[in-house]
């Protein structure tokens, strides 16, 4: 069974995913965050394939992907970097990029370079719904990786089912239609929209991501969904603080979890 299953299976609310990039803040950090958010708590990893030319990333991210990218960052590091990763975690890992990466990489190589080292799933902001079902739904399906879709305050119900159905792991639910970033706090209208495909009763289970920045949002992401996904506030905190990496990680979750307070 894919690891991601089993976690929903075994914890059913407070799941909390955190978002990095690869190669950042430097080139071979990538194995000891992995490793340091396990021991922090931490229930998801989504491991951020660096990118030239983003979509969906804010200042924060796409920043930290330039650097990655100037540390030297390519997909052959990166696979080599976690190319013993599953001796020392059993942690869902997910890969978060663009198509380009796939492509450009060769699709059939970037799918068995996942199996190989053990990632469980994949998320691609920019990859159609139609163009998966109808070109890489069988491949992916067939080498037990989990297609993760994003769906927004925009839509529609028809296309939410049709998400929901071709969905696996979960759905990452779009706190809003902005780019990524934290946000001090979940809106009126973004309460209404998880009311909405909370009453809908998808089969798969749901992450909250976009704007997730502290304990408070957290929370009250957690309300309406199995958890919440965490990523410009964590880069923004791992690259500026003096702490070592393994403090300043086990004080920013512990912070996420309500449980301490970042220094």
């Amino acid at each position: 069974m894919n690891r991601i299953d089993q976690l929903f299976q075994s914890k059913k609310e407070e799941i909390l995913n955190i978002y990095f990039t690869a190669g950042y803040p430097k080139l071979d950090d990538t194995e000891k965050i992995i490793l340091h958010l396990d021991a922090a708590g931490v229930d998801i990893v989504e491991i951020g394939m660096p990118y030239s030319d983003p979509m969906a990333d804010g200042p924060t991210i796409q920043e930290s992907g330039s650097m990655a990218l100037k540390n030297g960052m390519t997909l052959d590091i990166l696979f080599s970097q976690l190319e013993n990763i599953r001796s020392k975690t059993q942690m869902p890992l997910l890969f978060m990029g663009y198509l380009n990466q796939m492509m450009q990489y060769g699709v059939d190589h970037f799918l068995q370079s996942c199996v190989d080292v053990g990632i469980d799933g994949l998320i691609i902001p920019d990859l159609p719904v139609d163009i998966y079902e109808l070109e890489l739904k069988e491949k992916i399906e067939a080498s037990g990786l989990h297609i993760i879709f994003l769906i927004t305050p925009q839509t529609s119900a028809t296309r939410v089912r049709k998400i929901d159905d071709l969905a696996r792991g979960f759905i990452y639910m779009v706190s809003n239609a902005s780019i990524t970033g934290a946000k001090s706090e979940i809106t009126q209208a973004q309460l209404e929209y998880f009311d909405r495909i909370n009453g809908m009763n998808l089969k798969n289970p749901r992450l909250i991501g976009f704007g997730i920045s502290n304990h408070e949002t957290f929370s009250q992401a957690c309300r309406f969904a199995q958890g919440a996904i965490v990523g410009s506030a964590f880069i923004k905190h791992i690259g500026s603080t003096d702490q070592n990496l393994e403090d300043r990680i086990g004080s920013f979750v512990q912070s996420l979890r309500g449980r301490g307070v970042l220094s």
